[in-house]
């Protein structure tokens, strides 16, 4: 807080902009952090949330029920792959990673392996900010480094990327195999910890290496889930069915705070006990709020009448042809794009603050991180915004690549 400069103060929002208070207006390239994938405002979700708020805005899933939140459990079950069908509620990305954690735990301590207590994660993860989930994010060059020894000791280990890799994977998997009680990944793109894309090939190899060592395989789909890379959840590409996949992000439409953790029905059965001590001991206050799973449910009608995956395959397209041309930009070291996802990643880490100025400045609203510059827009997102877009990223990339070679 000493050094950040002060907020641009946001005033409304409508489709893909964002008025600021002095009247400026911004086209958003990252869909406020990846949620708001119909646009900001829809009026079919806006008018889920009003005849909700109009009925009951909320009341505790301790004991009690209400129907948004069955219509969208099941919902949910018929829209993921396999058995996936058992669904736990809470309020954000982070908790629900926390809640797979603690499934997957309690799981091997219901069927008496209490030994097995360390989770199996990746170099560049990022699975949110919350104490579990913080253990397994890169514990080198995540932004959570300096709780390193306070938090619990898990098993990263580099993300294989070939044969060699992947024996080498392996190989630690039977070293610790007893004492592991899950592998945790995030499907084709490691968001937050730099935008990392892998195939769908390396998907699968992790997935079947973990299962033939015994481990539980947790997907976090809380970025890539709802479209993002092209099909409804990431891990459809690679023909693999996680035992248990956290949901959040774009679950509402970037409605309202809403996460969900759904398992197949192994785990759920593994907490089914005369035994009340082996329970699922996990309450969060506005599990379920019904607003929020009304904003869910009207996000799933949006997927469901409109063609968002249609629209996901033509951002992709245009976004590979309007970032191309910067590979051979000074300071770029890669372009890559997957999805509705399109990265510049560069040679040095920039002055954030400096580019995010200057994005504004050039009306658009892009936030680089680390060494990247991404673009992360609303699916229905038109043609002359995503190219202001492109447009934005060009010419600051470009600003930036000048002053590099400025300084050498």
């Amino acid at each position: 807080m000493q050094t950040a400069p002060p907020p641009f103060e946001a005033e409304r929002t409508e489709g893909v902009w964002i008025t600021l208070a002095d009247g400026r207006r911004l086209v958003d390239g990252t869909a406020s952090w990846w949620t708001a994938c119909h646009g900001y405002n829809h009026p079919h979700i806006r008018a889920a949330v009003e005849a909700q708020l109009r009925a009951m805005p909320h009341v505790m899933l301790g004991g009690l029920v209400h129907p948004p939140a069955l219509t969208l459990s099941q919902r949910l079950a018929e829209l993921l792959p396999g058995d996936l069908d058992h669904v736990f509620f809470s309020e954000s990305g982070s908790v629900s990673v926390e809640i797979a954690m603690k499934m997957a735990l309690q799981s091997w301590i219901n069927r008496g392996e209490p030994a097995r207590r360390r989770f199996v994660s990746f170099g560049n993860a990022y699975h949110g900010d919350t104490f579990a989930a913080m253990s397994v994010c890169d514990p080198e060059e995540g932004m959570h480094a300096m709780f390193r020894g306070a938090l619990p000791e898990q098993l990263v280990l580099d993300l294989p990327r070939d044969e060699d890799g992947m024996a080498a994977f392996e190989d630690a998997l039977a070293r610790h195999a007893s004492e592991l009680a899950a592998l945790i990944v995030e499907p084709l793109v490691q968001a937050a910890g730099g935008m990392k894309f892998h195939s769908p090939e390396v998907l699968a190899g992790v997935v079947a290496a973990a299962r033939r060592h015994g481990l539980l395989v947790i997907f976090d789909e809380i970025a890539t889930g709802f479209g993002r890379t092209g099909t409804m959840f990431a891990c459809e590409q690679a023909a693999v069915v996680p035992d248990i996949i956290s949901l959040s992000k774009a679950l509402t439409g970037g409605t309202l705070p809403l996460a969900a953790t759904v398992a197949c029905r192994r785990v759920y059965e593994d907490f089914l006990s005369d035994d009340a001590d082996k329970a699922l001991m996990h309450g969060p206050t506005y599990a379920g709020n019904p607003l929020g799973c009304a904003a869910a449910n009207a996000s799933l009608d949006l997927f469901e009448r409109e063609p968002r995956l249609e629209q996901v395959a033509a951002i992709e397209d245009r976004l590979a042809d309007g970032l191309e041309g910067l590979r051979d930009c000074r300071g770029v070291a890669d372009v890559r794009v997957k999805g509705a996802i399109g990265v510049v990643e560069l040679e040095r880490r920039p002055d954030h603050e400096r580019l995010r100025a200057r994005f504004v400045e050039e009306g658009a609203w892009v936030r680089p991180f680390g060494r990247v510059v991404y673009l992360m827009p609303a699916f229905t997102i038109g043609t002359a915004e995503l190219d202001e877009l492109i447009r934005a990223v060009a010419t600051v990339v470009a600003e930036s690549g000048r002053q590099q070679a400025k300084s050498e």
